[in-house]
């Protein structure tokens, strides 16, 4: 089973190939810079080598990068679309360069908020920046593949629901460069009941008929604070909130769904709450 969790880079990239050793998972997510900062971050060789050489000694794989959260591809205020479309360019160099010796790099982005300007004026800016992303970075030759993240829908985050990201997907001219990364907690914010053995089906016949799950790549398995629909993205300890172990079990176990990686983003004090929730996804995976 591959599951793991984010971790931090702090100290330099290796650090985080030796955190992750720490946690004993097999699987992690990572940021490349400073997720709450606009600064960008250059490595050099010699610490894209040092890392790659401490990863190369694992079994970690794969390795996915989150984009900073300060990146907003729908945004309507023309300065802060336009740095975060370079910023976002400048994320998937980072992240070609770390990750592509390995395999296919993955760099996972939630997909933006309107901002007040219009749900569908929102879905066709961050497809148009998509596009520009990929135009602009086609001379870098770059393997890395866009997951765009599904949300709470809270405020006016998009990509609350399938359709959307299907939209924003199919309005692209590079759909075979996009993914999708499925949040457990967004999901059921957003009103897709994986609680119940039913709604688990539905929400991934759904995703199939209107996506498909070859486009599905890893999965952040977090528990929800909150109710049913609540668009509200509070994140919960596996268990403790309202899809429970009985909702992770079945998805963990779904013939479907049981060979992806799974990433926590759990509520995060120290890293005895990563070992708690690593264990008890682990204990929930059926012997069979």
């Amino acid at each position: 089973m591959k599951v793991g969790c984010h971790v931090s880079i702090s100290g330099g990239l290796e650090y985080s190939i030796k955190r992750a050793l720490k946690l004993g998972i097999n699987t992690m997510q990572i940021f490349s810079k400073n997720s709450r900062s606009w600064q960008e971050k250059e490595y050099s060789r010699e610490e894209i080598t040092i890392f790659q050489r401490e990863w190369e000694k694992t079994d970690i794989y794969p390795i996915f990068v989150h984009a900073s959260y300060l990146i907003n591809l729908a945004s309507p205020e023309e300065e802060v679309y336009q740095k975060s479309v370079n910023a976002f360019i400048e994320e998937m160099r980072r992240t070609d360069y770390m990750l592509g010796r390995m395999g296919t790099p993955y760099l996972i982005v939630h997909p933006g908020a309107h901002r007040n300007s219009g749900e569908m004026s929102g879905l066709e800016k961050i497809a148009n920046a998509l596009n520009t992303v990929f135009r602009e970075s086609s001379s870098l030759k770059l393997q890395t593949m866009i997951l765009l993240e599904n949300t709470s829908g809270m405020g006016s985050s998009l990509g609350y629901n399938f359709e959307q990201l299907k939209f924003i997907i199919d309005n692209t001219g590079y759909p075979e460069r996009i993914g999708i990364c499925f949040d457990t907690c967004h999901a059921f914010a957003a009103g897709y009941d994986l609680s119940e053995e039913e709604g688990l089906e539905n929400t991934i016949t759904e995703l199939d008929k209107t996506i498909g799950l070859d486009k599905l790549k890893v999965i952040h398995i977090n528990d929800s604070k909150n109710e049913l629909n609540s668009r509200k993205d509070r994140h919960a300890h596996i268990g403790e909130g309202s899809i429970g172990l009985e909702g992770f079990k079945r998805i963990i176990n779904h013939k479907l769904l049981k060979n992806l990686p799974y990433i926590l983003e759990t509520p995060r004090e120290n890293e005895n709450d990563d070992l708690k929730n690593i264990n008890i996804i682990r204990s929930l995976k059926s012997k069979e």
